[in-house]
């Protein structure tokens, strides 16, 4: 069944995931999230936050709901290669369910809980109240359709003043095995006062699939905690990829995320975060690099909700072929949210004439204390600076890429975790041009 005919009431392809076991206010939540998604259908053109991506070719695709059984062609050489090691402990999901094989759950400091998403639906569920008891659709459909089908993913909480010093890497990996798949991955981070971690997720699956990843990660930050996020999006092109990254804030808490988006045909990476607590800062930022018939979108949603709170985002976009690039910042400072410190930046490269931007960058201002700003760009190579270094005998391909990966390198500099920063200019380089002078010493 398609996800278009599911979205027009026909929903028995898709039931929700109702355990014998779970309590009523769950089960309640997953039928409640299907039936909203059946009675108000997936976005279109006419939603404001999705009118510049369409989502035809998703719908279109017949999907059947992912199940722990799938996944016999993944190995441990396919995970490596998805995934940079970075130590420490590493989960592993293949088609939204945790794969014990592949994971490494060792070193955990006292203090620090990390575990799956069933393991607590099994032990004790109610603590997972609070992240599905939101009105069904108030974020969108998709983010329903996780409510609805979600069985698994990660559970990670840190208990006050617990510090968390290698990485905890979460790796979703899709092996559809010649079966189009949905897999509905929900992950929960909760941070209590004083705590701090880095966790990095990672997308991947097996070349030419095809399937949809549909995944919510849920954060709360209590008092004082900090925590480093990093994403990489690197599904097949023949995959989509719909995710949304759901962050609130408390008082002096930190939160930045960077985001690394490079796979999917049609690849949605949605953040919304509430700064709730008075003195709260967040950084968001991303590159995203379509080519071909690619379409990456960026929706970023900030609400300054408490006083002298800071946000900071810039995105940057390198797009080459018939691909297309979507960034929709939204800021929202509300009434009584003085002292309010927000930038947004949106600066974008295009490489041919077949490719497409649509770069939205907004502001929504209810008080007066405050200091924000926002703007964008969309430009094409430099000719000048290509002709400077093409009379130096640098060949064409490698001053392109010489220019480009000066125009990305802002966004590598800010990637602090080495292994990671090291794949990145690889793929730079791989993408825009095979000299070695673009893989920074």
């Amino acid at each position: 069944m398609t996800l278009q005919r599911a979205a027009g009431g026909v929903l028995a392809g898709f039931e929700p995931r109702l355990g014998t076991r779970d309590p009523a206010w769950l089960n309640d939540a997953r039928v409640d999230a299907l039936h909203w998604v059946g009675e108000h259908g997936f976005p279109t053109h006419k939603n404001e936050d999705w009118k510049y991506t369409g989502l035809a070719p998703l719908l279109a695709v017949p999907f059947a709901a992912a199940t722990v059984a799938s996944g016999g062609r993944v190995t441990a050489e396919l995970i490596d290669a998805a995934a940079v090691d970075l130590g420490g402990l590493r989960l592993v999901f293949i088609n939204g369910h945790y794969s014990a094989q592949f994971s490494r759950l060792t070193g955990l400091p006292a203090g620090a809980v990390v575990t799956t998403l069933a393991a607590v639906l099994a032990a004790g569920p109610d603590r997972l109240e609070p992240f599905f008891a939101h009105t069904p659709g108030a974020r969108h459909a998709f983010a329903a359709f996780n409510d609805a089908l979600a069985e698994d993913g990660a559970f990670i909480h840190l208990t006050a003043g617990a510090i968390v010093d290698e990485p905890i890497q979460l790796v979703f990996f899709s092996d559809a095995g010649g079966v189009p798949l949905i897999s509905s991955p929900r992950s929960v981070l909760i941070a209590d006062p004083g705590s701090r971690a880095t966790i990095v997720e990672t997308y991947a699956g097996i070349e030419a699939d095809v399937y949809c990843t549909n995944a919510v990660t849920e954060v709360v930050l209590a008092e004082d905690a900090q925590i480093e996020h990093y994403k990489v999006q690197n599904e097949p092109v023949t995959a989509f990829h719909v995710a949304l990254l759901s962050v609130r804030q408390g008082r002096g808490s930190r939160f930045s995320s960077r985001s690394i988006m490079l796979g999917g045909a049609i690849a949605r990476h949605e953040v919304r975060v509430v700064l709730d607590g008075v003195g709260a800062e967040v950084s968001l930022d991303g590159i995203y690099l379509p080519r071909g018939d690619q379409l990456h979108d960026n929706t970023i949603f900030v609400d300054h909700a408490a006083t002298d709170c800071t946000s900071h985002q810039l995105y940057k976009g390198v797009l080459d072929g018939r691909s297309h690039g979507v960034f929709n910042g939204h800021i929202m400072v509300r009434h009584g949210a003085d002292g309010t410190d927000a930038n947004q930046k949106n600066k974008n490269l295009l490489l041919s004439d077949r490719a497409e931007v649509d770069t939205r960058p907004r502001l929504e201002i209810y008080t007066d204390d405050v200091k924000c700003t926002h703007g964008a760009a969309v430009g094409q190579m430099d000719d000048e600076a290509l002709m400077y270094l093409r009379a130096r005998a640098i060949p064409l391909e490698e001053a392109r890429g010489l220019l480009i990966y000066a125009f990305v390198h802002e966004m590598v500099d800010r990637i602090d975790l080495l292994p990671l920063r090291a794949q990145l200019e690889r793929v730079v380089a791989g993408r825009f041009g095979n000299d070695a002078h673009l893989v920074a010493s």
